[in-house]
């Protein structure tokens, strides 16, 4: 376990300091909030509810949550909308999010989705129709993204899930990120629906499709891990040829998701950061609000 983990109880008046998000100026939030929603399009900044996304929005980033808010899996930890019927694709989403790119004057884009297991090709195809839009819109913005596992389907729901991994390879991303989200033994109550080595299969799957193109991992920490399972966890995407990684403390949405069973301190984070870079993680991003897409452009 972290060396300084504080419990629920010791923090009764609140979160600690260093869980404090910077806020961005209201003006600029507005503006990028005004650009999404009027082409009813959805941000993991806000239905994640995002503690960077006042940052994020002052800096006129975002991160496009695709193929609609409402999501086929039930994890623990997540502020995305579930547990009712997906909603229908949008034919124009791929065009009103590369529109969004251009207005945005993005120089780099995350795309994400909810997962889509009612989908015959599991939402593949979003993503790829959307990397198509943004660049013929915007031919110099750089496209990471950050997909679902891609399981199922019958027969063979393995095969199934290389082939839309490899899809969304051949599109070419500037980076692919795929999260564990939390160490092998708390798989289960996390990511229901989703399995240890299924992710770790996308990760080593991209590596052999494409040596060359980067890929990236992150676990948020809070769930009762211990340092010992945090660092198996790091070196199991290492084993896989991970090249890039975050670390962030997990912060409960509401009392219907998971309860934080400890806050990792900054100097844990830190030290748990080193670690990673000695193991040879060539970016690596790790701090208590950290997420996935956090500072995602920088290269170093």
């Amino acid at each position: 376990m972290s060396s300084s983990p504080r419990s629920i109880a010791s923090l009764a008046t609140g979160l600690p300091p260093w869980l404090k998000p910077q806020l961005g100026r209201a003006s600029d939030m507005a503006e990028v909030q005004r650009i999404i929603k009027q082409r009813q399009i959805h941000t993991i900044c806000e239905e994640g509810r995002c503690p960077n996304r006042g940052e994020c929005y002052a800096n006129r980033t975002a991160t496009f949550l695709l193929m609609g808010p409402v999501c086929t899996r039930s994890c623990g930890f997540c502020q995305v909308d579930k547990g009712h019927a997906p909603m229908p694709l949008d034919p124009q989403e791929p065009e009103q999010v590369a529109e969004s790119v251009a207005l945005l004057g993005l120089r780099y884009v995350v795309l994400t989705s909810v997962a889509r297991d009612d989908l015959p090709d599991g939402g593949a195809g979003g993503f790829t129709a959307t990397m198509a839009a943004i660049r013929q819109r915007c031919p110099e913005t750089a496209i990471e993204v950050l997909t679902p596992d891609f399981w199922g389907g019958q027969p063979d729901p393995a095969a199934r899930q290389r082939s839309r991994v490899a899809a969304v390879v051949a599109a070419r991303p500037a980076c692919y990120n795929h999260n564990l989200e939390t160490v092998e033994r708390l798989q289960g109550p996390v990511r229901r629906g989703a399995k240890y080595g299924r992710s770790l299969d996308v990760l080593r799957w991209v590596k052999e499709l494409d040596p060359t193109m980067p890929t990236k991992s992150g676990l948020m920490l809070g769930h009762g891990e211990t340092e010992a399972e945090v660092l198996q966890a790091l070196r199991d995407l290492r084993s896989v040829g991970c090249d890039r990684l975050t670390l962030g403390q997990y912060l409960q949405p509401s009392l219907d998701h998971l309860p934080v069973q400890h806050y990792w301190t900054p100097e844990d984070f830190e030290r748990l950061g080193a670690i990673a870079r000695a193991m040879g993680f060539a970016q690596v991003r790790s701090g208590p609000l950290v997420r996935s897409s956090y500072h995602a452009a920088e290269t170093d």
